[in-house]
């Protein structure tokens, strides 16, 4: 006879009464009511800090983070090396290095959260530009709590702030580019990654190949070379549920062309259900593709066996992803090939369907874990007004998440999907290049979204010439404060990259100052000259996120008075201290 095992997490209530606030134990019945009256939870104790203290604190942080991310701005910046569980990676991405930064002082870490915030937020709404927008915030930051210890109204700097910025951005828009071509797609990519012009190259290659709509996956390669693959139709994340039903036996692969496609979230529990499908597609001598919540065993065996026989040509896959993603996957691949979605929670039973409900694909292809349909060209108006649809809501959604599973599943009606493998000698050298990819990709995209602007920091300093005029609409002496605050930090980007390049950053900007619009300073070959003309460019949407991130965080640590941060204790020491003895 064995005794019962107990398990050490999950006890009886009988097995260990806890006291709570010394009332009575918890045990037996009809005390959990009684229980949860007397529980409470504690905060432990907390380290507070007023004003200037806390101001300063805070500013000691954001201070902290920005030196470390400012080096690998513009063409001639540095990287960082990052220690990371024992490994190395040299960084030349300022998110990457935002966020891995965590400070020792509670009060000073706080503010490098506050400014990894604006980093993080520009990087989920643009995919570039964060070392930008947490030097514009610094710079704001900084002035700002110099104008409040002087006396500023920090409330009314935050709306000169913003009311500066609302007529900023409406310039900015006004003042943007289109891109046009392979070649402005090729220079976004390029200055993005670096100024590295096989970058460019692969990322203009990628979009002439996938459309604009298209999206681009980044992934490691099992060489040192870097290559672009290109995957033609829809492609969903689920193969086939029975490898006897492969036509191409050396490849291991089922090929259909011009097949009929059944599409549903319902199983299939009997033949009888789909027996009138199946009779009309042999009497068509057209293949079937399957697509299903699951189906019974028994009807796989049949359609096996059917398949063996040469009496059918079918294939089954199970449908794809999970709750409403699911549904949603599954009217792309419907609306995509013409069929009618047989969804179960609208009352469309299998037994009921008929031949002209199934959809047309003019090619699939479907291995062993993955489904690829190519569309029928009849289906191609009603794709478009789809793709319409799906941008709508990916115009409406706040979320980084269902902003790239809203993307993809337009990459995957339009049928434009690439894949870049990227290869490198080192894991080091992989991972830079990875990033710089994936920074180039980001910038492009967003190029294409809202057009350009002129790059190296000279669309800020241009911007800045508005200024005055925008603080002349202003009553109120604070408010025209932070105008002021906003036009100093607008000149920070030019004056960094500058810097990195070498050259005297008051210098630069002053000259900026004096040249048109589209006229800047080219830290690459250090010429001032038309930039728009010599293609360094910055993606608008990159610009303008920056700069509202950067504005938003910095109003909130301006009208910051206090702050609360966990108490830290001081380790004791293993041998105790002994006076004259211990060091």
């Amino acid at each position: 006879m064995t005794a019962p095992l107990q398990s050490p997490v999950f006890l009886s209530q009988k097995t260990l009464p806890v006291k709570i606030s010394g009332k009575q134990p918890i045990g037996g019945s009809g005390r959990n009511a009684q229980m949860m009256r007397n529980f409470g939870v504690r905060a432990g104790p907390k380290r507070i800090s007023f004003d200037r203290d806390c101001r300063e604190a805070l500013q000691a942080g954001i201070d902290k983070l920005a030196d470390a991310v400012s080096v690998t701005l513009g063409p001639k910046g540095r990287n960082v090396v990052l220690s990371e569980s024992g490994a190395l990676k040299i960084i030349n991405d300022g998110i990457t290095i935002a966020r891995a930064i965590e400070l020792s002082d509670a009060i000073e870490n706080a503010g490098a959260l506050l400014i990894l915030e604006v980093a993080s937020k520009t990087n989920d709404l643009a995919g570039d530009g964060t070392t930008t927008a947490i030097i514009l915030a610094r710079e704001m930051i900084k002035s700002g709590l110099l104008s409040v210890a002087f006396g500023a109204n920090p409330i009314s700097l935050k709306k000169g702030m913003d009311k500066t910025l609302k007529q900023l951005l409406k310039i900015l828009k006004r003042k943007s580019l289109p891109i046009k071509g392979r070649d402005d797609i090729k220079a976004v990519a390029s200055l993005s990654a670096g100024n590295d012009d096989f970058v460019g190259d692969l990322i203009a290659d990628a979009i002439e190949k996938i459309g604009p709509d298209g999206v681009i996956f980044i992934d490691s390669s099992s060489s040192s070379e870097t290559s672009l693959i290109v995957e033609e139709g829809m492609k969903i994340d689920k193969g086939y549920m029975s490898p006897h039903f492969v036509t191409n036996q050396d490849k291991s692969i089922v090929e259909f062309e011009n097949a009929k496609v059944l599409v549903t979230d319902q199983k299939i529990s009997t033949v009888k259900e789909i027996v009138p499908l199946l009779e009309k597609t042999t009497q068509l001598s057209v293949p079937l593709l399957i697509i299903a919540e699951d189906i019974s065993r028994a009807v796989l065996e049949t359609l096996v066996m059917n398949k063996m026989r040469g009496l059918l040509r079918v294939a089954v896959v199970k449908c794809p992803g999970f709750g409403e993603g699911k549904k949603a996957l599954l009217q792309d691949v419907a609306l995509m090939t013409g069929a009618d979605f047989l969804a179960g929670d609208l009352g469309l039973i299998l037994a009921g369907a008929t031949s002209d409900q199934l959809g047309i694909a003019r090619k699939i292809t479907i291995t062993s874990n993955s489904t690829t349909i190519v569309a029928d060209p009849s289906t191609k108006a009603e794709i478009r007004a789809r793709i319409q649809q799906i941008k709508r809501d990916l115009a409406e959604t706040d979320s980084s998440y269902h902003s790239r599973k809203l993307s993809e599943r337009i990459a995957k009606l339009c049928g434009g999907v690439a894949v870049i493998k990227v290869g490198g000698h080192t894991d080091t050298e992989l991972e830079d290049r990875k990033l710089r990819i994936e920074d180039a990709k980001n910038a492009t995209f967003a190029a294409m979204d809202e057009g350009v602007v002129p790059g190296g920091g000279a669309a800020y300093v241009h911007l800045s010439e508005h200024i005055p005029f925008i603080k002349s609409s202003m009553e109120d002496p604070d408010e025209q404060i932070g105008a002021d605050i906003i036009r100093e930090a607008l000149l920070a980007p030019a004056k960094l990259i500058a810097s990195n390049s070498g050259i005297d950053g008051e210098v630069v900007v002053g000259k900026i100052l004096d040249c048109e619009w589209e006229k800047g300073y080219n830290a690459m070959t250090n010429k001032y000259e038309d930039l728009l003309g010599a293609r360094v460019v910055d993606p608008c949407k990159v610009s303008r996120c920056a700069l509202q991130n950067a504005v938003s965080v910095a109003g909130i640590v301006l009208t910051t008075q206090a702050i609360l941060v966990d108490k830290v204790k001081k380790r004791e020491p293993s041998v105790p201290r002994i006076p004259g003895i211990t060091p």
